[in-house]
């Protein structure tokens, strides 16, 4: 049974633009302008400008092997370690939790 539409969680949506979102990846912002273009990530057009949506960043970052490593070293995947996240649940890598 579903609840009533008064009743059901909205989702909150966080938006980043381009260049916020090249900077936390740690790509060019001509890469993710491609990645718009080809539609792998989501977006809306607030004011003339690209707000990209943060959910299909992410997922994108993981589909590229290229982005992923870049995240991790110029990103901000170069700050996890430093987060000291002991439960796997909540780690970006549950690999490197000893």
């Amino acid at each position: 049974m579903t609840p009533p539409n008064n009743q059901i969680e909205k989702k909150e949506i966080i938006r980043v633009s381009v260049s916020e979102a090249a900077k936390l990846f740690g790509v060019n912002p001509q890469t993710v302008r491609r990645a718009i273009a080809s539609k792998e990530i989501t977006y809306a057009v607030v004011g003339g400008r690209y707000k990209l949506n943060f959910e299909s960043l992410v997922k994108w970052s993981q589909r590229h092997t290229t982005v992923k490593n870049k995240t991790e070293k110029k990103g901000i995947g170069q700050f996890v370690a430093k987060w000291k996240i002991k439960n796997p649940l909540y780690s970006p890598n549950p690999k490197a939790i000893k």
